[in-house]
């Protein structure tokens, strides 16, 4: 009797659950169109197309397929990361990296290894390899210095100290 009541008290509160969420969700999409009604300018190269439902006044309206999307636009600036802010180094000489400037392949790796050569024969963190970067007016990523890291290691141009995480530059490239 009890496992009976209360089957029909889980149903009840199910059934309350869906309505109170269909009302919700007819609430918030109103919401929506109101909104969209009110920030989309009247066009009129647009076509109607049917939603499914008998009424006309819920028909959605789409732009012409033949007519090419345009981008919308935000009201904030865009922020550019410290990587892509030109450096006070840069700044002052006046230099800067080309606006389609990719790093060439295999510059990473070198770069590390002309740090690792000055450093020699002293053991070099990631941490300070990513220190003196900076101070040259490049920004590399962890995971990148330690792929760099793993190319000198199979050239033979790095090697690391133990199982530490220090690495120290080998004359035996």
């Amino acid at each position: 009797m009890a496992e009976e009541a209360l089957t029909q008290l889980q149903a009840q509160i199910e059934a309350i659950r869906r309505e109170a969420f269909a009302e919700g969700y007819a609430v918030a999409m109103q919401a929506v169109k109101e909104v969209a009604a009110r920030s989309a300018p009247e066009q009129t190269d647009m076509a109607v197309v049917p939603n499914g439902s008998e009424s006309s006044d819920s028909d959605i309206k789409q732009p012409e397929p033949s007519r090419a999307a345009i981008p919308l636009r935000t009201g904030t600036l865009v922020r550019r990361s410290p990587a892509k802010r030109p450096t006070a180094r840069a700044a002052a000489t006046g230099r800067s990296r080309s606006r389609g400037g990719r790093a060439k392949r295999g510059i990473n790796a070198q770069m590390i290894q002309e740090i690792l050569k000055a450093a020699a024969p002293r053991a070099v963190r990631q941490s300070e390899i990513r220190r003196t970067l900076q101070d040259r007016g490049v920004s590399l990523a962890y995971p990148s210095i330690g792929h760099a890291l793993g190319q000198l290691r199979s050239r033979k141009a790095a090697r690391q100290v133990g199982k530490s995480g220090t690495w120290r530059y080998s004359a035996a490239a």
